[in-house]
């Protein structure tokens, strides 16, 4: 008889002290990038005991789990990101990282172990499964394109007779009602694009700027012709933001520089926007410089692609998270958000959907609560076990056979 929606979530919050235990370890001790050698460690010891094939990366730290089911079928993927960032935590948790310039600031720790105890869940019910659950253990997702480099190594054909054909993520997130579930068809998280200029000017004497060509100024006539640029010329139904995060120039207070630094990043909602606003901010910026008979170096970063969920999967999602936590925790986003991630790489292959779990702690309001990436980012443990049985209850759906 199948497991219900009642027993499953009650079968995950009896198994929470494992699930928060995990997460904890792995706060402690964070690492960056693609190469996580403790974390991965880590992720072994908990599939270990479980009737998971387990193997790990060959240009990273990757970790795939394979779950055979009791009968042949599709294989469905589950996936969550293990990489930490380069913050220095000052949260003042009893469990706060112990590695000075690291902390996990997105919850990627709050995945793994959801991840971890859904395979746990997953993995006593075998005699339900229809098929093959693919465990998606990935580094480098802050901006290291961890889930391409698995990609290439061959994730989606794991299984070679069933390659993967349905995925599912969760991201928890300290600005959303702790327990809610957040998700919508279609763009759910944007494309991200880095652009680096250099302002090539003339340096001089800082009493005489009329005999030098002074970058500092141009360079901020660009900030401001770029952000006209994006209220002007972009169409608002079809959004980008353009921002300006780095600006460096000169070296002391009676020197003109010879040139001027710039960086930030583009994002787009839409390939014709993307490419539109990315060709814009290369020819503002140029003309601008010229104008004052200066050149520009631009050189352009591509980021990740934009996360787009599967309509159907999207609404099995909300589905599937009201039968677990009932209607109120159930919730459509009314729009996308601009940040970006690499589980958009898995979804451009195969048909699927990220969704967003609240964890707004207690004593905050979602609007006012420390933010992801934030130093200060504390999210409520409360929820995790739900976010455990929504991940098994996707895959035990998927592959009902």
């Amino acid at each position: 008889m199948p497991t219900s929606a009642a027993d499953l979530l009650s079968a995950a919050y009896s198994d929470a002290d494992r699930t928060i235990e995990l997460r904890r370890q792995l706060h402690r001790y964070p690492e960056i990038g693609l190469q996580l050698p403790r974390t991965q460690a880590t992720v072994l010891d908990a599939f270990a005991g479980l009737p998971i094939d387990v193997t790990t990366g060959k240009s990273t730290s990757s970790v795939v789990g394979v779950l055979r089911g009791a009968r042949p079928g599709p294989t469905y993927l589950l996936r969550g990101d293990m990489d930490a960032l380069p913050v220095h935590e000052d949260t003042g948790l009893p469990f706060a990282s112990e590695v000075p310039g690291a902390m996990h600031a997105c919850g990627h720790d709050t995945h793994v172990a959801m991840l971890l105890g859904a395979a746990r869940l997953l993995a006593g019910r075998r005699d339900e499964l229809a098929g093959q659950v693919v465990f998606m253990v990935q580094p480098g997702e802050e901006g290291f394109h961890g889930a391409r480099y698995m990609l290439e190594e061959g994730l989606l054909d794991v299984v070679p007779e069933a390659p993967v054909s349905g995925a599912f993520a969760l991201h928890i997130s300290s600005t959303f009602a702790s327990g809610s579930i957040n998700v919508r068809s279609g763009p759910m998280m944007a494309a991200a694009d880095q652009w680096r200029m250099v302002v090539r000017g003339r340096g001089g004497h800082a009493s005489m700027p009329h005999a030098a060509a002074d970058p500092i100024p141009v360079a901020a006539e660009i900030v401001l012709a770029l952000q006209s640029m994006v209220t002007r010329r972009v169409d608002i139904f079809d959004p980008a933001v353009v921002t300006v995060a780095h600006i460096a120039a000169g070296s002391t207070n009676n020197v003109i520089p010879d040139t001027a630094f710039l960086e930030g990043t583009i994002r787009t909602l839409s390939a014709a926007q993307r490419a539109d606003v990315l060709a814009a901010v290369q020819r503002v910026a140029a003309h601008v410089a010229a104008a004052h008979e200066m050149t520009l170096e631009f050189e352009h970063v591509e980021g990740y692609p934009m996360t787009v969920n599967d309509a159907g999967v999207a609404a099995q999602v909300l589905e599937t998270a009201a039968a677990l936590l009932g209607e109120r925790a159930s919730a459509l986003m009314p729009a996308p958000l601009m940040g970006a991630e690499d589980f958009s790489y898995v979804l451009e292959r195969v048909p699927g959907a990220m969704a967003f779990l609240g964890a707004c702690p207690p004593g905050f309001q979602p609007e006012t609560a420390p933010g992801n990436h934030s130093n200060l980012v504390v999210f409520d443990e409360e929820p995790l076990p739900a976010g455990v049985a929504l991940y098994a209850q996707m895959a035990l759906r998927a592959l009902a056979g």
